[in-house]
C-alpha cells in the first residue's frame, strides 16, 4: 500500500491534463498514406517517401495515426494490427523523378538526436497504442522544423513513413504472428536474403514485406485496402516557441557505440520456480549516457503485447519519467482485448525535471514472463529543450522529490519490500502504476503483486 501511495504521488508530480495547454493558433490537417493490400495473414512493411506534410517553417506539437480503411473505417488490432509507423525527416533533391528517393544515396536523413547512430532515426513513431497515447507537445515548446536556413542547396525538407502492419484474419496463433514466430511464417531467409539463425525464434527477420502468416486450413477473405491516416497539429514558427529535440532510448543499447542498438528482444518464459513464487516478470536494464542535457518536456515508451511498463531514472536514482501501457478489454478498434491500446505519458512542468550533459540515465523495461514473447520492444521517446544548458552534473533542486523518494524507500523496507542492486524500486514503480492503471488485463495481476512480495526475478543488466 505504501509503495502505492508513493507512486500515485510520483503521478502527480509527472502527469497533468495536455487538453487545458493547447495555445490560439494551433493547426490540424489530416492525411491519407499511400494505400496497402493484405490478404489475410499477409504482412505489409512499406516505405512511402515525400509523404504529405505541412509545408513551411513550423513547430509540431503533435502527430498520430491510425489503420483504416477505404471508407475510414478504423480497423481493429485483431484483425490488422499495427505493429509500428515511424516517420523521418529527410532532404530530398528538389524535381527529382518519383522512385529517386529510394535510392538513400540521393537522400540525406535528417535524424533525431538520440544515440542510436544507424537505426531509430524517426521523429515519431508508435504502434497498437497509437489511438490512445497522447503526443501533444505542451505550449510554449515543439518540435521545429522546416527553416529554410537549415536546407542544402538544391534539396527540400521532405517526410518518409514506414508502416509494418500484420492481418491476423483466419490465422492459428494470432499473438505468435505478431510476434512475427519465425516457424509460423515459414521462412528461412531475411528480407535481404540473409539466413536466419537456428536461435532466433522470432522478430522482425521473419515478418517482412509479403510474408505469410499460417492460416486456419479453408479459410478463406477477401483483400483489404488500408491506409494509415494521420494527424499533424503544429503553429507557425515565432520566436517564443521553445525548440525540443527528440531521443530515442533503447533498452537493448549496449551504450558501446552507434551500432549497438539492436531494437529487439526476447522474453523467455518464467521457469516453475519462478511461477511458483510469481516472479513471473522479465526485467532489462541498460545504463546510457546523455551527450546533451535540457529540462525533459515529454516521455512515453513503446512496448509490445505483453509490456508492463517502463521508467527511465537519473544519475542520482531521481525518477524522471514512468510510462505504462493499458490494455483493451473489448472488440472494437481502440478497446481490443488483450492488446496494448495506449501508453501513459509523463509530462513535468516545465523546469522541474532537468539532465545534465553527460549524465548518465538508467532505462528499465519491464515485461510478463508467463509466457515466452519474441520481438519485443523497449523504446522510451524523451523531449528535452536545451534552453538552460550548461548544466554542471546532475540537478540539486530536488530536495522534495529526494525527500519523498526516502520516504518511500523506508517505508517499503519497514513493509517487507527487498531492493536489488538499485533496480527494485524502478521495477516497483513501473508495475505499481501498472496495477494502479489496469484492473482485468493481460497476464493476471498477480505478477506485479509477485513484484513487491518476491524480490526474485529474471533481471538483465545490458
Amino acid at each position: 500500500m505504501h509503495t502505492e501511495v508513493c507512486l500515485v504521488l510520483f503521478s502527480f508530480l509527472f502527469l497533468h491534463n495536455t487538453e487545458s495547454l493547447r495555445p490560439p493558433g494551433v493547426k490540424t490537417e489530416t492525411f491519407l498514406s499511400a494505400p496497402f493490400y493484405l490478404k489475410p495473414g499477409q504482412v505489409a512493411n512499406k516505405y512511402y517517401y515525400n509523404i504529405p506534410y505541412p509545408k513551411g517553417h513550423i513547430a509540431v506539437k503533435s502527430f498520430n495515426g491510425e489503420v483504416v480503411d477505404e471508407y475510414g473505417n478504423s480497423i481493429p488490432l485483431h484483425e490488422t494490427y499495427l505493429h509500428h509507423w515511424i516517420v523521418e525527416r529527410y532532404y530530398g533533391l528538389k524535381d527529382s523523378a518519383p522512385g529517386v528517393e529510394n535510392d538513400l544515396s540521393k537522400i540525406i536523413l535528417v535524424r533525431n538526436s538520440g544515440l542510436c547512430k544507424h537505426t531509430l532515426k524517426q521523429y515519431y513513431g508508435l504502434g497498437s497504442e497509437t489511438r490512445k497515447t497522447d503526443t501533444w507537445i505542451p505550449d510554449p515548446y515543439g518540435i521545429v522544423v522546416g527553416n529554410p536556413e537549415e536546407v542544402p542547396s538544391g534539396y527540400e525538407e521532405r517526410w518518409l513513413l514506414n508502416l509494418h502492419a500484420i492481418d491476423t484474419r483466419g490465422v492459428t496463433d494470432r499473438l505468435g504472428c505478431t510476434e512475427c514466430r519465425c516457424n509460423l511464417y515459414n521462412v528461412t531467409v531475411d528480407e535481404d536474403g540473409d539466413k536466419i539463425q537456428a536461435n532466433y525464434i522470432g522478430g522482425l527477420n521473419c515478418c517482412y514485406d509479403e510474408t505469410q502468416c499460417k492460416l486456419r486450413e479453408g479459410f478463406e477473405s477477401v483483400t483489404r485496402k488500408l491506409f494509415l491516416k494521420y494527424t499533424v497539429e503544429w503553429v507557425e514558427w515565432e520566436p517564443r516557441i521553445v525548440p525540443v529535440k527528440v531521443y530515442i532510448l533503447d533498452i537493448t543499447d549496449t551504450g558501446t557505440g552507434s551500432d549497438s542498438c539492436n531494437v529487439e528482444y526476447e522474453v523467455k518464459e518464467c521457469n516453475s520456480e519462478e511461477r511458483k513464487n510469481g516472479d513471473c516478470i522479465d526485467t532489462q536494464i541498460t545504463r546510457l549516457v546523455m551527450p546533451h542535457g535540457g529540462d525533459i518536456i515529454y516521455g512515453v515508451a513503446h512496448q509490445h503485447s505483453g509490456g508492463a511498463g517502463s521508467a527511465l531514472y537519473g544519475q542520482d536514482g531521481r525518477l524522471l519519467c514512468t510510462s505504462i501501457p493499458s490494455y483493451g478489454n473489448g472488440k472494437e478498434a481502440g478497446n481490443e482485448e488483450n492488446y496494448i491500446v495506449g501508453m501513459s505519458t509523463c509530462y513535468p512542468k516545465p523546469g522541474s525535471v532537468k539532465i545534465a550533459d553527460g549524465e548518465t540515465l538508467t532505462l528499465i523495461s519491464n515485461y510478463s514472463s508467463n509466457q515466452m514473447h519474441t520481438g519485443v520492444m523497449g523504446l522510451f521517446y524523451v523531449l528535452v529543450a536545451e534552453e538552460d544548458r550548461p548544466l554542471l552534473g546532475p540537478p540539486k533542486n530536488m530536495i522534495c522529490f529526494n525527500s519523498l523518494l526516502t520516504w518511500c524507500i523506508e517505508m517499503s523496507v519497514k513493509t517487507g519490500a527487498v531492493f536489488i542492486a538499485g533496480a527494485t524500486l524502478i521495477s516497483i514503480a513501473t508495475m505499481s502504476l501498472y496495477k494502479l492503471h489496469r484492473k482485468n488485463q493481460y497476464e493476471a495481476l498477480a505478477t506485479a503483486r509477485g513484484m513487491v512480495s518476491h524480490p526474485k526475478k529474471r533481471i538483465h543488466y545490458v
